[in-house]
């Protein structure tokens, strides 16, 4: 399926640009209950989405398209190690999240930057939903990895993988990465798992 192209932006509307070819089967539709997602929200300053999940839309980089205001992108990651996330400086908002090396071929897509989200499609996946046993479990985890596999290994093998906003041509963040230190991380997770 070809797709739609969707027009997104950050809250302030100075950083602007296009989802590429956006369909319910080149993309899977989650919601995230994981607390580096929360945690995410609230070093940001934006709304604290709990108890409720975050909406996202799992695309690859070559389906994004900064068509303003790029010089407000920035990047934080929560650990050394852990993902890339993309914000609107302006405003705080948060647009995406990337893995850390661009040859994994992912962008995660706040579905709320969209005027109109229909396009992407009903949920497919849940994450880190909480169990009645007090435990957090997957919903639909076979088909996020379906669709996560499906996208990101062509691009592996084609060299698509360099089709990137996010990455220069030589693998290096477009901008520099914030690691949120350990003193920053505490008052955003809850004390209890």
């Amino acid at each position: 399926m070809a797709g739609v192209d969707l027009p997104f932006a950050c809250d302030c509307g100075k950083l602007r640009g296009t989802l590429l070819g956006v369909s319910p089967t080149n993309g899977t539709r989650i919601e995230c209950y994981c607390h580096d997602c929360r945690a995410t929200e609230l070093y940001a300053g934006q709304p604290d989405p709990a108890p409720g999940g975050v909406q996202l839309y799992q695309t690859v980089p070559d389906r994004v398209r900064f068509d303003a205001g790029e010089d407000q992108l920035a990047v934080f990651s929560l650990s050394d190690q852990g993902l890339l996330r993309w914000q609107a400086r302006c405003c705080g908002a948060i647009l995406f999240n990337t893995a850390r090396k661009p040859k994994i071929a992912f962008a995660s897509f706040r579905t709320d930057r969209l005027a109109d989200d229909s396009p992407l499609g009903p949920i497919k996946a849940r994450a880190f939903v909480r169990k009645p046993n007090g435990k957090r479990g997957h919903e639909g985890g076979l088909k996020f990895l379906a669709g996560f596999v499906g996208r990101a290994l062509p691009r592996l093998l084609t060299g698509r993988w360099k089709q990137t906003p996010f990455f220069t041509s030589d693998g290096q963040p477009v901008r520099d990465i914030h690691v949120v230190t350990e003193a920053e991380r505490t008052s955003l997770y809850p004390s209890s798992t």
